[in-house]
């Protein structure tokens, strides 16, 4: 419905499973696919390695997916919408779809799509402890025993109920250690443990209040609304 609004856009084809969009993909040979990553009978990754990236259109994913897929999504330049499909969101994917069939190199496309593929199908190993120097001794503190963590200065505060330690450490750089699908960074300051989150409570631009197991109550940034929201929606 959204794509029949747009005056530049002249066939649409509409695919009920992975066989389908493939058989689809390769007949009417489209300038962009909008493609889902769960679907019955294969996957969207499943249609790209049998289609073969170097011969795919332009595509957008459509995702319910968890963090860790959208993060190789960012990593690698492919774009994406997050169901549900927020209006503005997707008419922004479009025209950046559209741009790049106007402005990217041949093969560029084909590039990332190898590299996503490369990421999905071999997952990097994440952090599963901590060493903690404090008063001239070393404490191992449990990765998943972290409730949440903030920024401070130089350092990170490592939040385990009642417990703090400080982690001499960026949080940006200790970000990229941790397994997207347990910790998400839900503020520029916050990053929190996915499995500690008790409830979502949304706000007004989009913020929300984050309550976790332990009573701890965290506000989410404007700018991460979308890591928030993504959340709240079920994989299936």
């Amino acid at each position: 419905m959204l794509l029949a609004d747009d005056p530049q856009v002249i066939d649409i084809f509409e695919a009920r499973n992975g066989p389908e969009a493939v058989a689809l993909i390769t007949d009417t040979r489209p300038d962009i696919v909008l493609l889902d990553v769960q679907m019955p009978q294969m996957d969207g990754f499943q249609v790209i390695d049998t289609i073969g990236a170097e011969h795919m259109p332009a595509v957008v994913f459509v995702t319910a997916y968890d963090s860790y897929a959208l993060k190789a999504f960012e990593v690698n330049a492919i774009d994406y919408l997050l169901k549900p499909v927020n209006e503005d969101r997707f008419r922004s994917a479009l025209e950046r779809a559209k741009s790049r069939l106007q402005t990217e190199p041949s093969g560029a496309s084909s590039g990332r799509m190898l590299s996503l593929l490369e990421t999905i199908a071999n997952p990097r190993r994440y952090l599963k402890r901590l060493a903690v120097r404090s008063s001239g001794k070393t404490t191992f503190v449990n990765v998943d025993d972290v409730d949440w963590m903030e920024a401070a200065e130089n350092y990170v505060e490592l939040h385990l109920g009642e417990k703090r330690h400080l982690l001499h450490v960026p949080l940006t750089t200790l970000e990229g250690s941790l397994d997207p699908n347990s910790f998400a960074r839900i503020h520029r300051s916050v990053i929190v443990n996915l499995h500690r989150i008790r409830s979502l409570t949304p706000l007004t631009h989009g913020q929300y209040t984050v309550l976790l197991e332990s009573g701890a109550q965290l506000q989410s940034g404007r700018s991460y609304s979308e890591v928030v929201r993504a959340l709240t929606v079920n994989p299936f």
